[in-house]
């Protein structure tokens, strides 16, 4: 069961690394700071939690699975 998980999300973290740049490196290419950069960066990871959600939900994860699934997602996109 580990080892599904682990392939999921692995598989899942280089797809999502190759896809898109991470919420701070976006902030820092547009030159964002203070406030306007807090702003972003939480609406940012609002925005890729419930892409990652969708993802897990997807994937029928469920209870552990999808909490620890949609935690890597999460960090790796911010």
């Amino acid at each position: 069961m580990r080892t599904i998980i682990l392939a999921l999300a692995l598989t899942f973290a280089a797809t999502a690394a190759n896809a898109q740049a991470t919420c701070s490196a976006e902030a820092k290419t547009k030159n964002l700071n203070g406030a306007a950069k807090t702003s972003f960066l939480k609406k940012c990871e609002s925005d890729a939690k419930a892409a990652c959600d969708k993802k897990a939900a997807d994937q029928k994860l469920s209870g552990a699975a999808k909490n620890s699934f949609t935690n890597k997602c999460v960090k790796d996109a911010v």
